[in-house]
């Protein structure tokens, strides 16, 4: 399957041939400014596919360092904001919205690993940030906003700062979230609160009601010079 019809058949707007071909920064960043660029890159010009892939930047607001390898039909969807890092690799059929960071952590040695490695089938939703030299195995879902520091294994979604695994990609989750959302550590706070008030129950205490308005706090306090 060609990238055109990759991003056709991805993005739910099902778009024409033509808005595909004319309309979509993923598609022109993909098809015209990085390949060019990587291959400048790869003979040693790289002043040329640095300042090549730069007017990729400005056409498209994809970054996308000459160096980075990427698989088949990586589809940038709307594309703004996305930046893409030196040592990145990507594998195929990969899905990146806007705003996605695939970067370093800094403090890396010249000429180091420092980006990420993105698996085949890969979501990865607005504005998340992948930082490092880690990998995101195959199949899993990146959710929005999240930030990830460490290995996501294959088949999970992960959401969050930092990062935690709260499901199982499938179908529901084309936009990087499941289609419920968790909250791993909202629940296990909501668990220990409801133990406590069993434990407060089993004891005999009883939670003192809150003033009924806030003049009932102030009475409290008539005379006492505060």
């Amino acid at each position: 399957m060609s990238l055109l019809d990759s991003i056709r058949e991805r993005d739910p707007a099902r778009p024409s041939v033509w808005e595909v071909t004319l309309c979509y920064p993923g598609y022109h960043v993909m098809t015209l400014f990085h390949p060019a660029a990587h291959w400048l890159w790869n003979r040693k010009l790289h002043t040329l596919a640095r300042v090549w892939a730069h007017m990729g930047r400005a056409m498209t607001g994809i970054e996308i360092h000459p160096q980075a390898k990427i698989g088949r039909n990586l589809f940038i969807d709307h594309g703004m904001g996305v930046v893409i890092g030196q040592t990145t690799t990507i594998g195929n059929n990969v899905t990146l919205y806007h705003g996605v960071t695939l970067g370093g952590k800094g403090g890396d040695a010249a000429g180091s690993k420092r980006h990420p490695d993105i698996g085949n089938n890969v979501v990865i939703g607005a504005g998340a940030q992948v930082l490092g030299a880690i990998t995101v195995g195959d199949d899993a879902a990146v959710g929005a906003n999240a930030v990830v520091t460490s290995n996501v294994p294959p088949c999970v979604i992960v959401t969050g700062i930092p990062a935690r695994i709260t499901g199982t990609k499938d179908k529901s989750c084309s936009y990087g979230l499941p289609e419920k959302e968790t909250d791993p550590v909202g629940e296990t706070i909501s668990g220990l609160l409801r133990d406590v008030e069993i434990l407060k129950q089993t004891a005999g205490i009883s939670t003192p009601a809150p003033a009924a308005n806030d003049s009932d706090y102030g009475d409290k306090w008539k005379g006492s010079g505060i």
